[in-house]
């Protein structure tokens, strides 16, 4: 009797024992993002502060805009971080997300080679300076992947008037990869390629290239972050992922956005109480 006593408190002391292991194991989430979140290396400079505090370890998928979304409508993440606030608001309206939070802005730049075959360097209209790629026939370098850059692409080209897959020449060229590799290419070929601000200052591999046009209101970056809704997949780790959109947009979450910086510059600002954001 007192061994079979024995032999139960030892299995059930090893079956708690195996739950608390198991809970420590499943003590992470899954964020679906952009790329520009994790190249710039701000995730690398968040995620550890937001552990520290919480003991949650954030799992990374960085791909494009669209990309990401499909990931949360597939369930295969329990939060979404991405900068295209039309498909965020499609995402919530088809009931794949809970509610969008606006989290940081940054600004889109056009990258040209220095020695701006378009002459356009210097300008602050990036339609105007769209136009005159088109016209001249300049190199261009498109991301192609449905990101969020990709987007404010194609509608940068639609308020330039410009029907881009019907106008598009041998000097456009869709490559259907990340932000560093739309760079890398616009490198190596001394091409124009639109980028986000904060993967540009991280980018190391600049070549020829220098900042053509910068400063137009129409190049503003917004980023919003979602809970996957847990309705639709009941796999997600609600909880967990709402702490973490929690901490972005408090007060310690937003600062450690602005701390980041690379070479004294600012790479995202926050904005988690603007209003329309």
């Amino acid at each position: 009797m007192k061994i079979r006593r024995a032999v139960i408190a030892f299995a059930a002391l090893a079956l708690f024992a195996g739950i608390s292991v198991a809970s420590a194991q499943d003590k992470s989430i899954v964020i679906s993002s952009t790329t520009s979140t994790q190249d710039s290396g701000l995730f690398g400079h968040i995620l550890p502060l937001f552990k520290a505090k919480t003991g949650i370890d954030v799992k990374v998928v960085s791909q494009g805009t669209g990309q990401a979304l499909d990931t949360g409508r597939r369930g295969d993440a329990d939060v979404v971080f991405v900068h295209a606030k039309s498909a965020e608001e499609k995402f919530l309206s088809e009931g794949f997300g809970v509610k969008r939070y606006p989290v940081m802005y940054n600004d889109f730049v056009l990258i040209g080679p220095n020695g701006d075959p378009a002459s356009i360097k210097g300008s602050k209209d990036i339609v105007a300076a769209l136009k005159t790629i088109k016209d001249k026939g300049a190199p261009f370098i498109s991301r192609g992947d449905r990101s969020g850059t990709h987007i404010a692409e194609i509608n940068l080209w639609k308020v330039a008037g410009i029907d881009i897959e019907k106008d598009k020449g041998p000097w456009y060229k869709s490559i259907g990869q990340g932000m560093g590799a739309a760079l890398n290419t616009a490198s190596a070929s001394n091409a124009y390629v639109l980028a986000d601000r904060g993967t540009w200052l991280s980018f190391k591999n600049r070549g020829d290239l220098v900042i053509s046009v910068e400063g137009d209101n129409r190049l503003f970056n917004q980023y919003g972050v979602m809970l996957v809704n847990p309705a639709k997949h009941p796999n997600v780790k609600k909880e967990m992922g709402q702490a973490l959109i929690d901490w972005l947009v408090s007060p310690e979450g937003q600062k450690a956005i602005a701390d980041y910086k690379i070479g004294g510059q600012q790479l995202f600002f926050p904005n988690a109480n603007a209003p329309g954001a």
